[in-house]
């Protein structure tokens, strides 16, 4: 068993970590793996959803589960490393202490990111930490609306600064929140959808990293 921990790290509010992490790591389950959520994130919007799957998703692939911090997480990781194939932590905003040391313990880091110039200037403090860390490292484009002016401004902002992003996107789509309200992930609620298909291609690529 090769595990690896795939971290959501974003010091900027509100850019869809909890999604970013429920997505990949359902669709890492669909496809075979076993895989572990650990929600470091004081708000606990992970632990909420887990909780809602637990009770109103009951035939859901099963999803190993810890809420930890502080000195335990790196006893955690490496538990959950001898158990399963594949950790996805969801960390707090900002630069605190347990963001940094889930940064440091992963073997990708996936920072969301809004297709705004002012949302990619505002990642510059994670991807610095985790270049600082010698992490692999990558953003990913939530919420990306059709093509306009405002994404194409954004492409030419991570061209500018050199940022490296996935070229899987995830759009805004309803059908991510419909599926969040079901304990549920969209590869598990709407198979067919587009936007399954956009979990999908970032799974594809994720996995490709950590080959």
């Amino acid at each position: 068993m090769q595990a690896a921990i795939v971290t959501i790290a974003q010091q900027k509010g509100g850019a869809g970590k909890t999604t970013l992490a429920i997505q990949l790591a359902t669709a890492m389950r669909q496809a075979g793996r076993s895989v572990a959520v650990v929600d470091i994130d004081p708000q606990g919007s992970l632990t909420a959803w887990v909780r809602l799957r637990e009770h109103e998703a009951r035939d859901a692939a099963e999803l190993r589960f810890s809420m930890v911090g502080g000195w335990r997480l790196g006893v955690e990781l490496d538990r959950l490393k001898r158990e399963v194939e594949r950790i996805v932590v969801d960390s707090p905003p900002h630069a605190e202490s347990d963001a940094k040391g889930a940064i440091k313990a992963a073997d990708l880091v996936l920072v969301p990111c809004q297709p705004s110039p002012l949302d990619i200037w505002a990642s510059k403090g994670t991807l610095d930490i985790a270049m600082n860390e010698g992490r692999r490292h990558a953003l990913v484009l939530n919420r990306v609306p059709p093509r306009g002016r405002s994404y194409e401004e954004a492409l030419q902002s991570l061209a500018e600064r050199g940022y490296a992003a996935l070229s899987a996107r995830l759009g805004n789509r309803q059908a991510f929140v419909a599926s969040l309200g079901r304990g549920l992930g969209v590869v598990e609620s709407e198979p067919r959808s587009a936007a399954a298909d956009e979990v999908r291609a970032l799974l594809a690529e994720v996995e490709a990293a950590l080959a």
